[in-house]
């Protein structure tokens, strides 16, 4: 199929298109079609696509050739996650989530929760990260966000080692009134210094009953991109 473009096309910059299994969030084991844009705002301890972290390998892509090569997958794949990076650093990213809805996608955007989410269309199911301190960016934290996040996105929390674990604990009772989701997740960070393993996360979650779901990044596990 060729190239799909309007008159209203936005560039945006692309670090890679690529077809996976969906490996931390509440869509897990799903086959996921992912588009990862360049540039992040942040430089957290554990990042583990520093590749996507600068404009360096970035290759500039029309939306319609975006979506001419997520198409290429065929009708059988309907859930997009649009990644990064921090893919709401470029202003194009919100007509690209338009057009695939528009296309009867499944959209999903993970963003690191520092920047604003009120432009995201209602559609879209968010993955929004609670930054934790062994990030670095614990301050960073954008509460107004708790705002825009609803009964069908997600918050994620990396959790590195025992201080990570009492912050997002910590801030889900806190917050409860806020939080309008259940889905709420514990992900285990690969790359923290004194990381906790998925295997204390759980032991910690049960002992305290709290009600969110464990993670790890079934992707790695399995060794796909």
């Amino acid at each position: 199929m060729g190239k799909i473009k309007n008159n209203n096309e936005t560039i945006l910059k692309v670090n890679d298109i690529f077809y996976s299994i969906q490996g931390e969030s509440s869509f897990v084991g799903s086959p996921c079609l992912f588009i990862r844009l360049s540039g992040c705002n942040i430089r957290c301890s554990y990042c583990d696509t520093k590749e996507a972290l600068t404009d360096i390998n970035a290759k500039p892509m029309h939306t319609g050739d975006i979506i001419a090569e997520i198409i290429k997958y065929g009708e059988n794949v309907k859930l997009v996650e649009i990644t990064g990076g921090e893919p709401l650093m470029q202003e194009g990213v919100y007509k690209l989530m338009r057009r695939l809805l528009n296309l009867k996608y499944t959209v999903l955007v993970e963003t690191n929760g520092t920047l604003s989410l009120k432009n995201i269309p209602d559609k879209v199911i968010k993955i929004m990260d609670i930054k934790c301190p062994s990030s670095g960016y614990a301050n960073y934290n954008n509460f107004d966000n708790l705002d825009y996040i609803n009964k069908n996105d997600e918050l994620k929390f990396v959790i590195g080692n025992i201080a990570d674990y009492e912050f997002a604990k910590n801030f889900i009772t806190v917050n409860r009134a806020m939080i309008k989701t259940e889905k709420i997740i514990f992900t285990a960070a690969e790359f923290a210094e004194n990381q906790f393993s998925p295997h204390t996360i759980a032991e910690n979650i049960l002992f305290d009953r709290l009600n969110v779901k464990i993670g790890f990044q079934l992707h790695k596990f399995l060794n796909l991109k």
